[in-house]
């Protein structure tokens, strides 16, 4: 079982960045391919970025491709997730999740672990 505890989130202006940190328990975590995703209020769950076990492969939607980063560090147990040129439709609750599986998915239903969430408001 791993515990995940997102942060770095905040109010940012259009135009700007940010950077949120998954950080995980347990001595495991290079063992799990790790998610983000996003909600909206009134929206369903939105993928937002995965890797893989490795970090050797990664996954984003056309909504984020070339604006979002997903990285991770396995020495650090922490997966992060580099957001540039933010827009107003990116304010949601950004949640990662993990998976205990070396190929990373899209579908939030196949992650068997979730953080608590953080909140992330783009102003225009």
């Amino acid at each position: 079982q791993v515990q995940l505890v997102e942060s770095g989130g905040g109010l940012v202006q259009a135009g700007g960045s940010l950077r949120l940190s998954c950080a995980a328990s347990g001595r495991t975590f290079s063992t799990y391919a790790m998610g983000w995703f996003r909600q909206a209020p009134g929206k369903e769950r939105e993928f937002v970025a995965a890797i893989s076990r490795s970090g050797g492969n990664t996954y984003y939607p056309d909504s984020v491709k070339g604006r979002f980063t997903i990285s991770r560090d396995n020495a650090k147990n922490t997966v992060y997730l580099q957001m540039n040129s933010l827009k107003p439709e990116d304010t949601a609750v950004y949640y990662c999740a993990a998976r205990p599986s070396p190929i990373a998915t899209i579908r939030y239903k196949e992650y068997d672990y979730w953080g608590q969430g953080t909140q992330v408001t783009v102003s225009s």
